[in-house]
């Protein structure tokens, strides 16, 4: 398994202990505000909303969590925030390379948080194009390997998702342990996350992200104090998400797991 799968597989893990703490609420919603005032209220007509409200709704957001901020980014409330989209290129321990993304009704705070929790964690601020040169934006759709169908339990295998997505753009399927995380172009996100419902097969997200080209491998030392800076950034209330070329070799990671146990 590649590198960027076992960074995946802990950032998928990570993800379902963030939810169950509520603490992606705040964030899935300001998604689907800025969702439905950039592309309409409209779920059926915005593929960019629709996955913002699937997405919150997997992650247990309250129902009337979800109609307020839909309501709001639409205009059909009031109290809605003006967010701006703002990125930041890092640079981690190790020579990790690290993408942050903001969004923010304050550009002055959240560069400022940022910066701060970069050069408290072992991190340096990039100049701008010398991190993001190493990203490609693609398609993630992360579809969990148990799946329950009226009551019973469904094993989704490697073949069942690349037969149901190979024609719809699918470039790769990595395996997360738990779940299958597809790749494809950004383009192709929502036409791969259709042709798994179609297919009858459910999904936990679909989004489009932005995927190492290049990736760096780092020891145990490394890696934790890579991951301790990941964390220290993503509980910002301004950051959306934060994308590394970290490359956690399988018993580095095993290591970490042990430890933290």
């Amino acid at each position: 398994m590649s590198g960027h799968s076992k960074w995946a597989t802990t950032k998928h893990k990570k993800a379902a202990v963030d939810a169950k703490r509520g603490k992606l609420f705040a964030k899935l919603i300001k998604n689907i505000e800025v969702a439905a005032k950039q592309g309409g209220g409209d779920p059926a007509g915005n593929p960019t909303l629709y996955d913002a409200i699937q997405k919150a709704k997997k992650s247990s957001v309250p129902n009337k969590n979800i109609d307020s901020a839909l309501k709001r980014g639409s205009g059909a409330e009031s109290g809605g925030v003006d967010y701006k989209t703002i990125s930041y290129e890092v640079y981690g321990p190790q020579g990790v390379a690290i993408l942050v993304e903001c969004l923010t009704d304050n550009t002055n705070r959240a560069a400022m948080e940022v910066r701060t929790a970069v050069t408290r964690n072992g991190g340096t601020m990039a100049d701008p194009g010398s991190v993001s040169r190493l990203f490609t934006r693609k398609g993630v759709v992360i579809v969990p390997k148990s799946q329950d169908h009226d009551g019973s339990v469904r094993e989704v295998s490697e073949d069942d998702v690349l037969e149901a997505t190979l024609d719809a753009g699918a470039e790769e399927v990595n395996d997360l342990d738990e779940a299958f995380q597809v790749q494809s172009e950004a383009t192709d996100v929502v036409a791969v996350r259709t042709s798994l419902q179609d297919a009858g097969i459910d999904y936990d997200s679909a989004d489009v992200e932005f995927v190492a080209s290049l990736e760096i491998p780092v020891d145990a030392d490394g890696a934790a104090k890579v991951m301790h800076l990941v964390d220290a950034l993503e509980d910002l209330d301004d950051v959306q998400d934060v994308f590394t070329n970290v490359d956690i070799p399988a018993d580095v990671l095993a290591e970490l797991e042990s430890a933290d146990a």
